[in-house]
Formats: structure tokens, sequence, C-alpha cells
């Protein structure tokens, strides 16, 4: 059965930043090998909090289901909703976000926001325990990037010259990419990871 895969999210999901303009989401399916194909679709949308985030996802992605295919869901989170919204709020717009995506049938996977320099790191852990929390009540795998990374020295140097304060370079993609394949990944798919000379 092939495989479709849809990621949503703000700027980190379109690897805004990355010279090599793969993100994690580039880096993730480039080493993601399947026999037929998997299909990537990701959906990012910039500078999204998860409240516009769970009104605009089913628009987006309902209409390219294909009840053919094996339909994944990814979400990649941001930590805009930091200032923006509260802590309860943003529990329950992933909350609403996963149980519709389960209705419609979609497994899903979710990558939790990476460490910013420029923030509190009580509001981010908060946030990043908030929104496992979500995920281990339904199941669903989720990767904590903010934890490993936060006194990550590749991470803060590259943090150190990102381009909007926000988002990683080439380095911190990676960094992303690594904690996403030992987080689970290839077993939600199914498939082998490669195999490494």
């Amino acid at each position: 059965m092939n495989t479709q895969i849809f990621f949503v999210g703000d700027e980190l999901v379109a690897g805004y930043g990355d010279a090599r303009a793969m993100g994690w989401v580039g880096r993730t399916m480039a080493r993601s090998l399947s026999d037929p194909p998997l299909l990537a679709i990701p959906l990012a949308f910039p500078g999204e909090t998860t409240d516009s985030l769970s009104l605009r996802w089913e628009r987006e992605v309902l209409p390219r289901l294909d009840r053919e295919c094996d339909n994944r869901l990814v979400i990649g989170l941001g930590s805009r909703d930091l200032g923006a919204t509260s802590l309860a709020r943003s529990r329950l717009y992933l909350a609403n976000m996963l149980d519709n995506a389960q209705r419609e049938g979609l497994s899903c996977f979710v990558v939790g926001p990476p460490p910013r320099l420029n923030i509190p790191a009580r509001a981010q852990e908060d946030l990043t325990r908030a929104y496992a929390d979500v995920c281990e009540r339904r199941k669903v795998i989720y990767v904590d990037t903010y934890n490993p990374l936060v006194h990550h020295e590749q991470w803060l140097t590259d943090m150190a010259t990102s381009p909007d304060g926000y988002c990683p370079r080439q380095a911190g993609y990676g960094l992303i990419t690594w904690l996403v394949f030992h987080k689970g990944w290839y077993r939600w798919l199914g498939i082998n990871p490669p195999v490494t000379q």
C-alpha cells in the first residue's frame, strides 16, 4: 500500500534558515526508504500558532487524502503560542487536532518545539511538558526536541546565528532529524532504518 505523509506546522516544517533547503522534514524523508516510496506532502505556514493550525489543517489535508493509501499526519509544533495564548488553550488545540485526525483514520506523529534563546526557559519547559502530556494520553509519539537541545553546544551555536531567532541553520535541523529518527520514526512507519556503511 502507498503511504502519504502530511507535514503541518510553521516555518520549522518549511526548513527556513537551512542553506541546503531541506530542514528536518527533507532530511527525514531522505533517509526513509520504502518500496513503494513514501509521498511527503509538506503544508507549512510561517508564523503559525496552534490556534491557527487547528483551524487550517483539515481544510488543507482532508481534500488531499487518498483513501486507497495509508494516510499519516506529522504535526511540527513551534513555540509561537508563547505570549500569544494560554497553556490550557495550547493543550486544547493540540488535543482537538489529534482527536479529529484519528477520527479521519490518520496515524499521528508529533515533533515538539525546539529551544529558543530569547524566551524564558520555564515557559518553554511548560509548553513542551503540556504537549507531551496531550500526546501521551492519546498514545501518540511525541518527539521532545526542547530538553535534548536546550544545552546542546551545536544547537546554541546554530541559534546564535539564526536568521530570525526562531529557526536554526543546517546543523540545528540535522539535530532535530536525529531526534526524530531516535524517538520512533521508523517504528511508526513500519519500515527499516537504512543500513549504515
